[in-house]
């Protein structure tokens, strides 16, 4: 099987691409290195079965001639990270939802299966726990760019199914919670790597607003499975899955997690979000998916709990340190 994956030299990419090729399939990246990064990657340098082509979704004529030769498209490319997306919302409503329209149209052109990553962001402010796929989304007000992202990834999602039903576009969809391991950097607000780096480094662990605030985190070696398998799974075609755990943890506690993992004796110092952000930065309180329609389509248990999770940002970011 010949795979094209956007956003391939990212974190979670770069994970799907070991996973592929491990498995004997052929697989072509394509990513502008905006987030993404070679080294991700370079430990496929030399196998026959893998590509890098270093360029922008945005760019039609590449991205056509990329569909035009692979069996199936896995899209991840997005604008990602909090503080990216409060920075430049302009690039986050353009990367996310032009470069899913350039994506789409390619797909329907060769009539190609295509996976489209989401986000858990889509049910914003909705107090309704845990998520399901049905559920209503409540986004803030078009003021607060906090929601450019849950609204661009909504936008992903309406013309991923307006493919489907226009042009019997085989189309699977899904909403990735927090997902963490290792590759994953806290440059752009990733909470797990920023605070693993800290802790590491001496300083003090900031978390952002009281701390109270809840996630669920889910290992990247179990997600890329699951998007391996929905892309495998008929049942899966033209439906929309969450793809997370449902293991719930404070930012606070997560703090202290790392803390003890690392033993560190920096301090846990709580930062207003109207300092971290643009005045008026709201935040979710609570995200926690519902997994039962992933759990009767596919194969679906994680594997690795948070401490085993944490375990393995650890021993990569202080092997990086050595």
């Amino acid at each position: 099987m010949k795979y094209l994956i956007t956003g391939g030299a990212g974190f979670i990419g770069s994970h799907l691409s070991d996973l592929l090729i491990a498995e004997g399939h052929h697989v072509t990246i394509l990513d502008d290195l905006s987030t993404g990064r070679l080294e991700n990657v370079e430990q496929h340098n030399d196998n026959e079965s893998f590509q890098v082509v270093i360029d922008s979704i945005l760019n039609e004529t590449v991205l056509d001639r990329l569909v035009s030769v692979c069996d199936v498209v896995i899209h991840l490319a997005a604008a990602v990270g909090v503080q990216l997306i409060v920075n430049d919302p302009f690039h986050t409503i353009r990367t996310n939802v032009i470069g899913t329209d350039c994506v789409l149209k390619a797909a329907c052109r060769y009539r190609k299966k295509v996976l489209i990553a989401s986000t858990s962001e889509i049910y914003g402010k909705n107090s309704k726990i845990p998520f399901s796929e049905d559920d209503d989304t409540t986004c803030g007000p078009t003021v607060k760019q906090r929601w450019a992202y849950a609204c661009s990834k909504a936008m992903d999602e309406f013309s991923a199914f307006a493919c489907a039903r226009s042009n019997d576009l085989p189309v699977v969809i899904v909403r990735l919670f927090n997902t963490v391991g290792p590759r994953q950097t806290g440059r752009y607000g990733m909470v797990i790597p920023s605070l693993m780096g800290q802790a590491l480094q001496g300083e003090d662990l900031t978390v952002f607003g009281d701390g109270e605030q809840s996630r669920c985190f889910n290992n990247v070696y179990f997600v890329v499975r699951a998007i391996r398998d929905l892309m495998n799974c008929d049942k899966a075609i033209g439906q929309v899955f969450n793809v997370g755990i449902d293991e719930l943890v404070s930012i606070n506690d997560l703090a202290k997690r790392i803390k003890k993992l690392t033993n560190s004796k920096s301090k846990i110092v709580h930062i207003p979000y109207s300092e971290a952000y643009a005045e008026g930065f709201e935040d979710m309180q609570i995200r926690v998916p519902d997994l039962k329609k992933i759990k009767s389509t596919i194969n679906y248990e994680p594997d690795r709990n948070l401490d085993d999770t944490l375990d393995e940002v650890y021993q990569e970011m202080k092997s990086k340190l050595s």
